[in-house]
């Protein structure tokens, strides 16, 4: 049987607050009745954001902001319901806190500070759930917000909380606040005496070929010093993947350092001059004679300035030009068969054929068959990057071919500077009709053309170019 006095200790009153008796078995409903509040908006937070809010699509960190903003009016309500339901008052409750605030404030402020950071955070939006941000020299996804503080799981695995007020009070990098779109710099340092062109081609050719790089806005390489170490450039590329940005980074660098020693060419590093008083053994002398001039691992190629200036369309092509038309494409070999784009495939890039030809084949369910052929000299992907209409035909090498590529954004660049270049683009399309006359149906569908247009093609490409490059 229950002893008669365990009743009695729960029921008991300990102390008066106000009007309302406080007994232990008053205090155990109290606390229970939060929990349970407590539960309940947590539950509500977590519906609404894993369910509500995401049937309507709304982003991630709107729906952590709402959900949290949301659970913590819910529990604010739901605590001052329970206090008036168990008789407490308020008045009595005030003075109490209004005693203990004076003690606990000064104790209290950074949590205060948080509190209120939190909330800003969650309010203004500015840094949101799924960021990627830059903070005290550590990157990482922001994974949670709280009213005290933020949750950033770094790229390392590890998660680090950060009280609120550091990021309200310190600058923040966020790399995706807009989008996930952001620029990545490579610098890089040649050694003097280096051919520039040479170099220039080798950083735009493993901008190229990098996957995760944007062809628009164009890679793009800046000459950025003459010093005493050497020749410093810098490759400046655009991504929609920047937070891969560390990866991308690497496949550059991979790629930068096979092409320079491909080419002959090398990385720069500390000069330092000795000198022999009885001069060196013959073997001791070859050896640093051989290591002096660098002995290439691959015959360096032909020259691209020359093989561009024995284009037909490019003889007599001044320096200035020449110089800005290598800066902004690459080379790009094919062995024989390898296809370069397939029908119905967009464009990304606009091809000078330097050796061999590219084959435009037809290709049905039924056939597969060979239209005409670019060979040395010609030029194709103007249209596909200038009204932005897929390839009619599958682009094919039919033997080792070398191609001048040069992507969307240093296309339209290259055009604005150089109308003449965009000229001679125009007249040499108007004598490929059967060039025209594959994209003639696909350009009708998207209302490019009419048939007047072909009466005279050449005033419709020359109106189009203008069109279109229109800054």
């Amino acid at each position: 049987m229950t002893p008669d006095w365990l009743p009695r200790a729960f029921t008991a009153p300990l102390f008066p607050l106000g009007q309302q008796s406080i007994s232990l078995l008053w205090l155990l409903q109290v606390a229970a009745l939060l929990v349970a509040v407590s539960l309940f908006a947590r539950a509500v937070k977590h519906a609404l954001r894993e369910r509500l809010l995401a049937w309507f699509k709304i982003s991630e960190g709107r729906r952590e902001a709402i959900a949290t903003l949301s659970s913590l009016g819910l529990a604010a309500l739901g605590y001052v319901l329970v206090a008036q339901g168990m008789g407490l008052d308020f008045g009595a409750l005030a003075v109490i806190l209004g005693a203990l605030g004076v003690g606990l404030g000064f104790g209290l402020q950074d949590l205060t500070r948080n509190l209120s950071s939190g909330l800003t955070l969650l309010m203004e939006g500015k840094l949101k759930v799924g960021d990627l941000i830059e903070f005290n020299q550590t990157s990482g996804f922001i994974k949670e917000i709280s009213i005290r503080s933020t949750v950033i799981s770094t790229f390392q695995g590890s998660e680090i909380i950060v009280p609120n007020t550091y990021l309200t009070n310190s600058p923040v990098q966020n790399l995706s606040y807009a989008s996930a779109h952001g620029r990545i710099d490579v610098p890089v340092m040649i050694a003097h005496g280096s051919d520039v062109l040479e170099v220039t081609e080798v950083l735009l050719r493993a901008a190229l070929e990098e996957p995760g790089v944007n062809p628009d806005p164009a890679p793009q390489v800046i000459f950025a010093s003459q010093g005493e170490l050497g020749l410093g450039f810098e490759l400046r590329v655009w991504t929609s993947e920047i937070y891969s940005g560390q990866t991308i980074l690497s496949g550059l660098n991979y790629a930068i350092e096979q092409g320079l020693r491909e080419r002959g060419l090398q990385l720069a590093w500390p000069r330092r001059e000795i000198r022999l008083v009885n001069g060196l053994p013959s073997a001791l002398g070859e050896s640093a004679d051989h290591r002096e001039q660098g002995i290439p691992s691959a015959p360096p190629s032909e020259s691209l300035r020359e093989l561009l200036r024995n284009l037909p369309h490019l003889k007599g092509i001044k320096d200035r030009p020449l110089r800005e038309l290598i800066a902004s494409g690459a080379r790009c070999r094919l062995s024989a068969g390898e296809v370069l784009a397939r029908q119905g495939e967009p464009g990304h890039n606009f091809n000078l054929v330097l050796s061999g030809s590219i084959d435009a084949i037809h290709e049905t369910e039924r056939i597969s068959q060979r239209l005409f052929s670019f060979q040395r000299g010609e030029f194709f992907g103007e249209l596909p990057l200038l009204l932005d209409v897929p390839y009619p035909t599958t682009m094919r090498a039919a033997e080792e071919t070398t191609l001048f590529a040069i992507p969307r954004g240093g296309f339209r660049t290259l055009l604005q500077r150089h109308p003449d270049f965009a000229e001679i683009i125009a007249e040499e399309m108007t004598r490929r009709r059967d060039v025209l006359r594959s994209y003639e149906d696909c350009l009708r569908e998207r209302g490019f053309l009419i048939d007047e247009d072909m009466s005279n093609p050449l005033n419709w490409i020359r109106e189009r170019l203008r069109q279109l490059l229109r800054p």
